[in-house]
């Protein structure tokens, strides 16, 4: 059994209790707090391991909402060693770095947990010069074969040109995904609608692109330098050997 650091204290078990009762069912929603032994953030990853990719960081000290629960890697941190990690929004962390009140599970394994409807792309309350529908329209009129400096290289740029701005406002598209609020982001998701960005990370600057719908995609520089045409998630993850982070509604920095 894990020790909780400090569970014992009287304000702490009312928290706990308020969490999940003895001998009852976990809800199908729970919280906890994040606390790391540096006071670094923890990483939000993609998959239940240490060695999957990163998809945001929590802050120390941060309330975090827990939808699900899942066994992964077996990890040692602030609250013992457990192969328990927490599914929060983006991704999962694990749960050794999380105060829970419980050294058990709180929350429904996430495998019971039923996937939440597709999502459809939208830029409500983003105030993207541009629709969805118009942005695809402008990326599919900019499709070319030819080498285009202008392209090469600058993919988080191309999408937010889709979207009306001249510059993304992030200084790689990996920055870009880090940056993007949880609530606006589908770590892992492959079913990305038309419109929605996809984002990959290769360690460095990384990778984005706008879907056109049904699996497909544009993307510079992937069929050859300077070019824009179109392609899918696994061709960039082949090709290039790219880690697929997941998709975000079309949220810029420039705009925030």
């Amino acid at each position: 059994m894990r020790i909780r650091i400090g569970k014992r204290a009287a304000g702490v078990v009312g928290i706990a209790a308020a969490i999940v009762l003895a001998g009852a069912t976990p809800a199908l929603a729970a919280t906890g707090t994040v606390h790391t032994d540096s006071g670094a953030p923890l990483t939000v990853r993609s998959s239940p391991s240490t060695g999957a990719g990163s998809t945001g960081t929590v802050a120390d000290g941060t309330a975090v909402d827990i939808d699900c629960q899942t066994t992964g890697e077996s990890v040692t941190g602030k609250y013992g060693t457990s192969n328990i990690w927490d599914h929060v929004p983006g991704g999962y962390i694990t749960d050794t770095y999380v105060y829970t009140g419980s050294d058990g599970r709180i929350a429904p394994d996430c495998t019971d947990v039923p996937p939440p409807p597709a999502a459809n792309c939208t830029t409500s309350g983003l105030n993207d010069p541009n629709t969805c529908a118009q942005a695809v329209a402008k990326a599919k009129s900019r499709v070319h074969t030819n080498n285009d400096s202008s392209y090469n290289g600058w993919c988080d740029r191309i999408n937010a040109q889709n979207y009306g701005f001249s510059a993304s406002g992030s200084e790689t598209a990996y920055v870009h995904w880090t940056q993007i609020p949880a609530q606006y982001k589908h770590a892992g998701s492959t079913d990305v609608p038309a419109g929605g960005l996809a984002f990959f990370s290769n360690g460095g600057s990384g990778h984005t692109m706008i879907s056109i719908g049904g699996g497909k995609f544009l993307s510079n520089d992937i069929n050859g330098a300077g070019t824009y045409t179109e392609t899918t998630i696994a061709q960039i993850k082949s090709k290039w050997g790219q880690t697929y982070l997941g998709w975000s509604q079309p949220w810029f920095k420039v705009n925030h």
